[in-house]
């Protein structure tokens, strides 16, 4: 089978994309260490809803990095770094952890703008973080990879690997609330709104994704972007 090479990418726009990554890598960073110092401060967690609880920095810490905010702007900040080194990156898997990465920051900024914004309210320190995890993070990052992408990239193949955090995520959140009774979110709150809420809720959001994922497959097939996909692929 003909292979066929694309275009090279054009210097200047891998250099903004470098750049415009490691914006991204460095607000993520921020808001990391600013919730990481509030931990042992005793300030507000950002992804705290309603105030949270008083409880130890061991509580603090373990529930600081279970909002699945905080997980996938970890992701976010990995998969950044990755891009600043080489904005052409490719690879099989290295499309699916993309996706996962840009699916779960999208899921987070929607989720909070919709659901979760009326029920926090951070101040200080604690306001740059959320404003970083919230809406810096999840923006720039689908922005970057609408102006720069490389695509096409991904295949109808490539869409069920990106679930593979937000399930984890939640099979997580589901089993560890069984033992400790705390959930990080009130339509997840087993306690609160009962088990087979809970479930319905996540299954809704899982299904959302499912459909941002679609969205996603087809923009990347039809919409141009500033670096094109280097890579070999038969040809058509």
């Amino acid at each position: 089978m003909k292979l066929v090479e694309t275009t090279t990418a054009p210097p200047g726009a891998i250099l903004l994309a470098r750049i415009s990554y490691a914006v991204i890598a460095a607000a993520i960073a921020v808001a990391l260490v600013i919730q990481f110092v509030n931990f042992f401060t005793g300030a507000s967690d950002p992804n705290t809803v309603n105030g949270g609880e008083n409880v130890g920095l061991g509580t603090r810490i373990w529930r600081g990095y279970s909002y699945f905010t905080v997980d996938s702007n970890i992701v976010v900040l990995i998969v950044s770094l990755l891009l600043v080194a080489n904005p052409l990156r490719a690879g099989r898997w290295w499309d699916v952890a993309r996706l996962n990465a840009l699916l779960a920051i999208t899921i987070t900024g929607l989720v909070y703008a919709i659901v979760l914004a009326p029920l926090v309210d951070p101040s200080g320190w604690s306001m740059v973080a959320n404003i970083l995890f919230h809406y810096v993070s999840p923006w720039a990052t689908v922005l970057a990879w609408l102006v720069f992408g490389p695509r096409p990239r991904f295949t109808w193949s490539t869409i069920p690997g990106a679930f593979v955090l937000p399930v984890i995520w939640l099979v997580y959140i589901f089993v560890q609330g069984a033992f400790t009774r705390w959930y990080p979110y009130p339509f997840l709150d087993v306690t609160e709104i009962g088990l087979g809420r809970a479930l319905v809720n996540a299954a809704l959001v899982i299904a959302a994704a499912a459909v941002l994922g679609v969205l996603v497959k087809l923009v990347d097939s039809r919409l141009p972007s500033a670096l094109p996909d280097t890579t070999s692929r038969p040809a058509r």
